[in-house]
């Protein structure tokens, strides 16, 4: 938290902090996070006795007493327990004294909401030093994790006449979910083709609660993909999971192959939902035909992909089961409600028309979303 804490400040402050020896130090440790506990450790209790001189010397109004919450909060925030432990000593005589100086009572309110903070302090102080992190540094880790996940899932830059979207929509709001996109483009073993690799994978479950598999897994299935041939990296997968003794739930995925420079794809599937096809010179939606079994389930995954070529015009859609799945509807019933909302995207364009697809239908599941869009223009 610390080191993004320093990008708050506007581009000029932050180029005069930089002329003052002083804080040209101190800036440099905000960066990094570096400050070391001691000195955090002293700073909170400086703060604390700076107020309790306050309310003694200037007025208890400027410098309330109840404003030592925020030194508590603070100290859960940023120390260990054994550091946090004697922050709370600290604040403990600074009550005291002011309680004896001024010899007055402090109300329950004060009392009760220093002692829910101070129990939401240790709690948040032992998690950290379970962690092994310091300060706020779980959360910024967790942030470039999925900051990482996120440019992972971003289609990789395609030739003249190609384009894609990926659009992603977490239950709840949530960060983290269970749906993500792994994608490469590079030259076929033989290097006479120009090859584009996208799995979109859908972990069981939903939010957080799957986040932290997908984001395991996501790097797994990313090293693999365009390092073992297109044709075995379902079985790869499914290898793996097995490897792995997976027992964390179901795992799906869908596996497209497009060659970019005569349109001719392959898509294996997973246990996922059909991939459907835009035909131009028809103008419908079709529906596609590859099947397979759910990952990490067989020893040895049999998949019939599902081949065909992409003229000008057409496009390629794939989409995990939040988007057509729902309590007592039938999943072709879904997929016709997906394909409905999908007529609106030939007269506004795929990449507009995506991610209003994905909004509508994610607010109406309440479920991890992601849709894929493939299309040569």
């Amino acid at each position: 938290m610390l080191q993004r804490l320093v990008h708050l400040f506007p581009p000029k402050v932050r180029a005069q902090l930089r002329r003052v020896p002083f804080l040209v130090t101190l800036y440099r440790w905000l960066q990094r996070g570096r400050i070391r506990e001691r000195y955090l450790f002293a700073g909170l209790s400086l703060v604390s006795v700076l107020m309790c001189l306050g309310t003694l010397l200037v007025s208890q109004q400027w410098f309330p007493p109840s404003a030592l919450v925020l030194i508590v909060l603070a100290g859960g925030l940023v120390l260990r327990v054994r550091a946090f432990s004697a922050l709370l000593v600290v604040v403990a005589v600074v009550l005291s004294v002011d309680s004896f100086v001024l010899d007055r009572g402090f109300s329950p309110g004060i009392v009760i909401t220093l002692a829910l903070t101070t129990l939401l302090g240790l709690s948040l102080s032992r998690t950290r030093q379970k962690l092994g992190v310091q300060g706020l540094r779980g959360e910024s880790m967790l942030l470039e994790l999925r900051d990482r996940l996120n440019r992972q899932g971003q289609i990789p830059t395609l030739p003249r006449g190609w384009d894609s979207k990926v659009e992603l929509a977490q239950a709840r709001g949530s960060s983290f979910g269970g749906d993500f996109v792994v994608s490469c483009r590079h030259r076929s073993a033989d290097g006479e083709r120009d090859l584009l690799e996208v799995a979109l994978v859908d972990v069981s479950g939903k939010g957080i609660e799957a986040g932290t598999r997908a984001l395991m897994l996501s790097g797994a299935f990313g090293g693999l993909l365009g390092s073992v041939e297109p044709e075995t990296f379902l079985s790869a997968c499914n290898t793996y999971l097995h490897r792995q003794r997976w027992d964390e739930g179901f795992v799906t995925a869908v596996h497209l192959v497009v060659d970019m420079e005569t349109g001719e794809y392959t898509i294996e599937s997973a246990g996922h939902p059909p991939a459907v096809k835009f035909a131009s010179a028809s103008g419908t939606w079709q529906v596609g035909t590859a099947k397979g079994v759910v990952l990490g389930v067989v020893p040895d995954l049999k998949c019939e992909p599902e081949t065909g070529r992409l003229a000008p015009g057409d496009a390629l859609m794939l989409y995990t089961d939040g988007l057509v799945e729902a309590p007592g509807r039938d999943l072709d019933a879904g997929i016709d409600a997906l394909l409905g909302e999908a007529e609106r995207l030939v007269p506004r364009g795929f990449r507009q028309g995506a991610r209003e697809i994905v909004q509508t239908l994610s607010d109406a599941h309440d479920d991890d979303c992601a849709l894929v869009l493939v299309w040569r223009q």
